[in-house]
């Protein structure tokens, strides 16, 4: 059956994740590596993390696990899954995401930032690199969704330039139940 409206996106066409710098937060972009599973595996023993990604690592093994999967994302154009990273000394700080799920150009970006870099602006200049990146390869729309109850999240995605467009009423379930969430979006038009 023919499709009046071609595809006209894919994502991820280089051969390599590229590294991006993060300015005015000391920070960049990389590819996930396996070593760095004992600091992931540190970020999801934090309850605030638990919460609004319900999840938990056992072990550095499991964490690996998890890291594969991210890097294996970038390979299938399903997503590009960044280490948020200090500048100075490599350390973990967060996790940067963006996802494809159109293939018209439509994405979802999503984050966490680790206990020790909280408060400082890398989840709001991350996220921002991150969409810059994204319009530069060809989306069109980034979405972004968090939990009502998750003020912190609210702040990045407002800072990162992402307007609140709605609220999905209890479209994501947690540990205490269906949340409704804030629906935050940027368009290639106001990327900069």
């Amino acid at each position: 059956m023919p499709v009046l409206l071609p595809v006209t996106f894919a994502p991820f066409l280089e051969p390599d994740q590229p590294t991006l710098d993060v300015p005015g937060a000391g920070a960049r972009l990389r590819p996930w590596r396996l070593d760095d599973a004992p600091a992931v595996r540190a970020v999801y023993a934090d309850p605030a993390i638990q919460r609004w990604h319900v999840r938990v690592l056992d072990s550095d093994d499991e964490a690996r696990e998890v890291i594969r999967g991210w890097r294996a994302g970038w390979g299938d154009g399903r997503e590009s899954s960044w280490a948020v990273a200090d500048a100075a000394d490599d350390a973990v700080l967060g996790r940067m995401v963006v996802k494809a799920f159109d293939p018209h150009g439509v994405g979802t970006v999503a984050y966490w930032t680790a206990p020790q870099a909280r408060g400082r602006g890398v989840a709001p200049a991350a996220a921002d690199v991150a969409a810059r990146w994204a319009f530069d390869s060809g989306f069109h729309r980034l979405e972004l969704v968090h939990s009502v109850g998750n003020a912190p999240s609210c702040r990045v995605a407002a800072k990162a330039g992402f307007a609140a467009e709605g609220v999905l009423r209890q479209s994501v379930r947690h540990l205490d139940g269906w949340h409704d969430m804030h629906l935050h979006a940027r368009v290639a038009a106001d990327r900069y």
